[in-house]
């Protein structure tokens, strides 16, 4: 809209037009007012309904909440109006009414189901404190880029679909691709592993994966945004660093950069990552757990945290924290073992108090040995051969990871329900919006 004026940028003095959503109407009598809202805040619209034209006063008290108007006027300053400026009208224009029915309120004097909040998506993302979640997911993927390309990244963009799977054919979306089959990918797992062969050697990406997991939790997502890395010529260790740097980066930046938001969500006191993530080996791990003794029962090695294991884990420890040296026969296919104990894995995760963020590892480089390992999975390699021949072409040691912005957002914020930090989730139940 031309020669539009944000509100938050309106002083008194100025004579603007403002555009945005109705956001409540009070009338009290001779007077009256109109709060209008738009992306940078809101505005008192004042109503004298004796010394003003008879259509506009109507046109302003009768608009249904959540309309869009444009409105003309002056501005002036008004200590006792919400922002401390208001505008007298000298023109209204109802751009677009709203049904006076609406299915949720998003002024939030109502209180509505998780469920009603997504069907209606639209109108709760007009909720300040929902907006402020989206806000900070945005800043932490802009930190975390900035970061990246500090650490002399390249960003890639891999296919979504594709001829087979990261870890064959389980929880795999099927589709018809020109006639034949074809699934949505998993994760870029395999194709940044050749991008590190390519002569690029370190790179990441962000974009989205698709599981047809049966989970039905409040973590779990069937579409989610994943964070990848991958670099040639480094080792699990300076992976984890790599991991470590782009979350504090994050925290950091919405530490710095989201203070509003913080303090619309609670988060007066929201601090910096500043410690380093202990390092524990999966053997130390399962051990902390055990001695807990908030388990109903003992791990033993080869047990996978589970979610139990985790909280009692996490409750322990306090902070991140990474497990390395998983068993080899818990890991993928192409997560290298030590050498010297084949057993072990080279694999990691790294973990929130309140669950796992992070899975990551070093890769099998060694053509021979990373065939040997598709058949130990009982897996296909003919099936893979776009990715196994470029094995015999000059591979070099590389390292990467991989973890969801929804988490990390989750964590961060403490969400209950990680389709809060989603815009339109998609889980067994929700195919729409």
């Amino acid at each position: 809209m031309q020669d539009r004026t944000y509100t938050a940028d309106a002083e008194p003095g100025d004579h603007v037009t403002v555009a945005g959503w109705v956001h409540e109407v009070r009338d009290l009598g001779g007077i009256a007012f109109l709060i209008l809202r738009d992306t940078s805040g809101k505005i008192q619209i004042k109503f004298e309904k004796d010394e003003m034209d008879e259509d506009l006063v109507e046109t302003g008290l009768d608009v249904a909440r959540e309309s869009v108007i444009s409105v003309t006027g002056e501005v002036a300053e008004e200590p006792r109006a919400p922002t401390g400026v208001e505008i007298t009208p000298e023109d209204l224009d109802v751009v677009a009414p709203a049904d006076p029915q609406l299915p949720l309120d998003p002024s939030e004097k109502v209180d509505a189901e998780l469920s009603t909040r997504l069907d209606n998506r639209t109108l709760d993302l007009r909720k300040d404190d929902v907006q402020a979640i989206f806000e900070i997911r945005a800043e932490i993927l802009r930190a975390v880029r900035e970061h990246f390309r500090e650490v002399g990244c390249t960003e890639i963009t891999t296919p979504k679909i594709v001829a087979t799977g990261t870890e064959g054919g389980t929880e795999l979306f099927p589709i018809t691709y020109f006639g034949e089959e074809a699934f949505m990918n998993q994760s870029p797992q395999l194709f940044k592993q050749l991008m590190v062969g390519s002569g690029l050697e370190r790179v990441f990406e962000i974009g989205p994966i698709f599981r047809a997991e049966e989970h039905n939790t409040p973590r779990h997502l069937n579409e989610a945004t994943m964070i990848d890395f991958e670099s040639a010529f480094i080792d699990h260790h300076e992976a984890m660093d790599v991991c470590e740097g782009t979350l504090k980066a994050a925290y950091q930046a919405v530490a710095e950069n989201c203070e509003a938001q913080l303090s619309l969500l609670g988060y007066d006191d929201f601090e910096p990552l500043d410690e380093a993530f202990p390092r524990l080996t999966y053997e130390e791990a399962i051990e902390r757990v055990n001695a807990t003794g908030e388990v109903d029962e003992q791990l033993v090695w080869g047990d996978d945290l589970s979610t139990e294991a985790e909280k009692a884990l996490g409750e322990d420890i306090g902070s991140h924290y990474f497990v390395t040296d998983w068993p080899s026969e818990i890991k993928p296919f192409y997560i290298q073992d030590h050498d010297d104990d084949p057993d072990l894995s080279k694999g990691f995760d790294l973990m929130h108090p309140r669950m796992e963020l992070v899975s990551g590892g070093q890769r099998e480089h060694r053509y021979e040995n990373l065939v040997a390992g598709f058949e130990q999975q009982g897996l296909d390699p003919e099936q893979f051969d776009y990715y196994t021949k470029m094995f015999r072409y000059g591979m070099p040691p590389h390292a990467g990871w991989a973890y969801g912005v929804e988490r990390v957002v989750m964590t961060m914020l403490g969400l209950e329900n990680i389709r809060e930090a989603v815009l339109f989730p998609r889980d067994r139940q929700r195919l729409s919006p």
